[in-house]
């Protein structure tokens, strides 16, 4: 890439591809294949309005997240929004609008800020993690066993991590539910606005709770880090945190039963006892990462990429996604290759990547030693996917399996499922328990014990 001084090309010219509705949510590697006919970058449009471009191949993805020196991080330079082109209750915007965290800041900032979450992720023991994990899914497991029928995202993928996370944080319940609710009201660009207060003030309610009570947790060990974090950027570094260990993680945990439960290469190993799970997570993290596009990256100057001009200021977003699946890599084996850019890559990857692989893992485990005859409850091809530019995300996961009644142990482990025997004909198994609210409502219910 080099400096040049062209002139900025028209607005609007050439056509910029959508990335909001139903149809991009339906079938985005569609998009993709279109975008690679103008070259490894391509204009889009993340919401109305919001232009930016879209690096889909994989070569071009690496060299923008290898390359701090010519491409920010900082969003404080997307001219757009500083103009006003772009409003501040776009429904993008709280995903991309500058936070003091880890995520969006450059150089010696970025390194102090990361090295805190790096350090205090690095105190997570991961057999403690793991035993907490199987324990929480083993009690969400057992809601709704006997009926017979869940559905998986909701009932399971969405509130595993939110257990975890918020035993991590040492997140009282009420803050957690109300975490999770502002977390996916932005990854959904549904309100998003008002879901970008709800998450702040609650962090601001945790943090002052944490200040005041600190105890073994991430949210405390972050406080007491030598970096020197202020409350500001605690409460954003916990965004980032909250944002990376809720929505792509139940994401990653949802889009790895859907492939285990539809697709033949796998689903076909079921029976016969061996549970290809950390196949079928590496084919998700290729095929269908959580976060489909993101690392939204700011060039600090025009430079021209494979004859494209990328205007300073102007938005470039890696698509995941596409640069995993650029026709120019070789496909033929996947499992076991963690070459892909699910978790980013350059000096903006993932630092908890083997905690997330490991939750997603236990999860996708649990849930298949549990119910071992799980099965979808519609074709896989009419599971609906949830809209937004930047994820890759289910709205529901419908299954069914036989219904399962807990077996009392006395050797003081927990409880075994056998198949449950009709109390009548038509009749489903005895004291099967209602099925939980359904929300938000639904998941403080369950915080609560109710």
């Amino acid at each position: 890439m080099t400096a040049v001084p062209p002139p900025v090309p028209p607005r609007g010219c050439p056509f910029h591809e959508p990335l909001h509705g139903p149809e991009f949510a339906a079938d985005p590697a569609a998009v993709y294949r279109r975008l690679r006919k103008a070259g490894p970058t391509a204009p889009v449009e993340l919401a109305p309005g919001v232009q930016a471009t879209l690096v889909t191949g994989y070569d071009a993805a690496l060299h923008v997240l290898r390359s701090p020196e010519t491409f920010s991080k900082d969003p404080r330079r997307w001219t757009d929004l500083a103009d006003g082109t772009v409003p501040m209750d776009s429904p993008v915007v709280p995903m991309m609008a500058y936070r003091p965290n880890a995520l969006f800041t450059d150089g010696e900032e970025h390194r102090r800020l990361r090295g805190a979450i790096a350090d205090s992720l690095a105190r997570v023991e991961p057999s403690m993690l793991r035993g907490y994990v199987e324990r929480s899914a083993d009690t969400l497991v057992d809601r709704f066993a006997p009926l017979g029928t869940a559905d998986l995202l909701g009932e399971y993928a969405q509130v595993l991590p939110l257990l975890v996370f918020n035993h991590l944080f040492g997140c009282p319940a009420e803050y957690g539910v109300r975490l999770v609710e502002g977390m996916s009201g932005i990854f959904d660009g549904v309100d998003a606005e008002k879901a970008n207060e709800l998450l702040t003030a609650t962090l601001v309610d945790l943090v002052t709770l944490k200040r005041a009570r600190p105890g073994q947790d991430m949210t405390s060990w972050l406080m007491a880090h030598p970096a020197g974090l202020t409350d500001e950027e605690m409460i954003h570094s916990l965004v980032l945190l909250m944002g990376a260990g809720t929505e792509p993680q139940q994401n990653l945990i949802a889009n790895s039963l859907r492939l285990l439960l539809s697709d033949d290469r796998f689903a076909g190993d079921l029976s016969g006892g061996s549970l290809p799970v950390e196949d079928a997570l590496d084919e998700v993290l290729w095929a269908d990462p959580p976060m489909a596009n993101y690392a939204v990256h700011f060039p600090m100057h025009d430079v021209v990429y494979e004859g494209v001009l990328l205007r300073a200021g102007a938005p470039l977003v890696v698509s995941f996604a596409a640069a995993n699946t650029d026709p120019a890599l070789a496909a033929d084996q996947r499992a076991g290759n963690r070459a892909h850019l699910a978790w980013s890559a350059g000096p903006h990857n993932c630092p908890a990547q083997s905690p997330a692989r490991l939750i997603a893992a236990v999860a996708v485990e649990k849930l298949l030693d549990r119910l071992p005859d799980v099965e979808l409850a519609v074709p896989v091809e009419e599971l609906v996917w949830r809209p937004g530019p930047f994820h890759r995300a289910l709205a529901a996961l419908p299954v069914r399996f036989p219904p399962a009644t807990a077996a009392v142990r006395t050797d003081g482990g927990r409880p075994s499922y056998a198949s449950a025997v009709p109390v009548a004909a038509g009749e489903g198994p005895a004291a099967v328990p209602d099925r939980p609210k359904s929300g938000w409502a639904r998941l403080l219910a369950w915080w609560r014990g109710e």
